[in-house]
């Protein structure tokens, strides 16, 4: 069974940046498309960014411009560069593993995912 680790999460200024990075353990990993979801207090989860195990990126409106995701199949790492932060970006931050090497649609639904971390915060404020 794999599991997924974030970290990176914490409080920023507006105009700042975070890089989260999620860990996976276990042995699939490359074979496995990821993403990262964001849940912002009453609101519902969203994913901002997916990445297939090959080739394939795909970003929310919400973030394009804004949000790199990057993997290392070697060491089973995915993660997330935010730039250009801002208080609409303060959410747990959640990543996932696929159940397939690609995405099917954007936004993928849950089902798409086999395994979610426990979450890191993102606060964003002055």
């Amino acid at each position: 069974q794999v599991q997924l680790v974030e970290s990176g999460g914490g409080l920023a200024q507006p105009g700042g940046s975070l890089t989260l990075s999620c860990a996976a353990s276990g042995r699939t990993f490359s074979n496995r498309a990821m993403a990262w979801f964001r849940q912002a207090p009453g609101k519902e989860r969203e994913c901002v960014a997916a990445i297939n195990s090959i080739y394939g990126i795909t970003y929310s409106e919400s973030v394009t411009g804004r949000f790199t995701i990057s993997r290392d199949n070697a060491q089973k790492t995915v993660a997330l560069l935010m730039n250009n932060l801002n208080a609409e970006d303060t959410a747990v931050y959640y990543c996932a593993r696929g159940v397939g090497a690609y995405i099917s649609s954007f936004p993928p639904p849950a089902q798409d995912f086999d395994s979610w971390g426990q979450g890191t915060q993102v606060t964003i404020s002055s």
